[in-house]
């Protein structure tokens, strides 16, 4: 088992690598293992702290149960516990989530990135108990808090940790959707207890606030400018973190795509940059406007500039691989 201590630095979102055939709405067998294995790979090797799987980003909502198994399975043995990982289980149906959880139990992941079924609001006495079961039901298994309001359409509010605390194999939380004062009364209860990962843009405040480290997609472009960042926060030198920030998301960037584009468009600038083979999209995510390709265009552009910039001086430094 771990323990919140052993969450945090920079979690890699990982996108559910795909087969050429993918965007075929009767193919029945889209998970690309040969991109799978050499995308992880590559990202623990050059310094992720932690890899996460199916999330919404991951495609949670578009693999079948077979398609789900290869990529938890292929995760599984391509990380080989080099570093944490943590497949994500959220589903629409919650016995689907325990049967996903069934079936990680049965591998040598960490443990599981778990939020709420999201089709129809729960409320938060219900979310709880649905967390508390599960819980109890994998009593060895490592749980991540999927804390995900916009998609989850339910907010697990600061009093609900009290609770959280409680359940030894929480042991930290993927959140992006609290204000600074709601983050500082959230750590009264959970500091040493669960560690949280907040959006990367929002690192350098909550770091200082107790956050222990933050998840990303944007990783999977290229991980330079995010690993500089972590590692600017880790020795203390927030001037440094700050300028990365303001490189990453600059003052007079682009403004984000809507909500149905960002998470496509961002698999799409993945495929742009080259650090690793994605895939194609799947249905039904598959006609794409004209200005949201151009953006992500100019956003990977702008993404491997930073890349140059950042890559050489952690290249050069000295660390420890993991490729044991």
């Amino acid at each position: 088992m771990l323990g919140a201590s052993d969450i945090g630095g920079m979690m890699a979102m990982m996108p559910a690598f795909a087969t050429d055939q993918a965007a075929d709405l009767r193919a029945t067998d889209t998970v690309s293992v040969e991109r799978l294995r050499a995308g992880a790979d590559r990202m623990v090797r050059d310094g992720a702290n932690m890899i996460a799987t199916t999330g919404s980003f991951g495609e949670c909502h578009a693999l079948l149960p077979k398609e789900f198994e290869t990529l938890a399975r292929e995760t599984v043995e391509v990380v080989r516990r080099r570093v944490p990982l943590f497949i994500g289980v959220t589903s629409v149906n919650a016995r689907e989530t325990l049967e996903k959880m069934k079936l990680v139990a049965d591998t040598a992941a960490d443990g599981v990135l778990l939020g709420v079924p999201y089709y129809f609001p729960s409320t938060v006495d219900n979310a709880l108990r649905f967390f508390c079961e599960l819980a109890e039901m994998f009593p060895t298994l490592n749980i991540i808090i999927y804390h995900n309001p916009a998609l989850h359409h339910v907010t697990l509010p600061v009093e609900s940790f009290e609770r959280f605390i409680k359940i030894p194999q929480v042991v930290g939380m993927k959140d992006s959707h609290r204000d600074t004062l709601e983050f500082m009364k959230l750590m009264t209860i959970i500091r040493g207890k669960i560690s949280v990962l907040c959006n990367a843009i929002q690192y350098v405040p909550y770091a200082q606030l107790g956050a222990s480290g933050f998840w990303s997609i944007d990783s999977w472009m290229g991980p330079w400018p995010l690993f500089a960042l972590r590692d600017a926060v880790s020795r203390g030198d927030i001037e440094a973190a700050k300028a990365v920030i303001l490189d990453i998301a600059p003052p007079n960037g682009a403004p984000k795509p809507s909500l149905s584009w960002r998470e496509t468009g961002s698999k799409i600038a993945i495929a742009m940059a080259g650090y690793v083979e994605p895939g194609p999209l799947r249905p039904p995510f598959l006609d794409i406007p004209p200005e949201v390709v151009a953006a992500q265009k100019k956003k990977v552009e702008r993404w491997q500039g930073l890349c140059a910039k950042y890559a050489p001086a952690y290249q050069a430094a000295p660390r420890k691989v993991a490729n044991a």
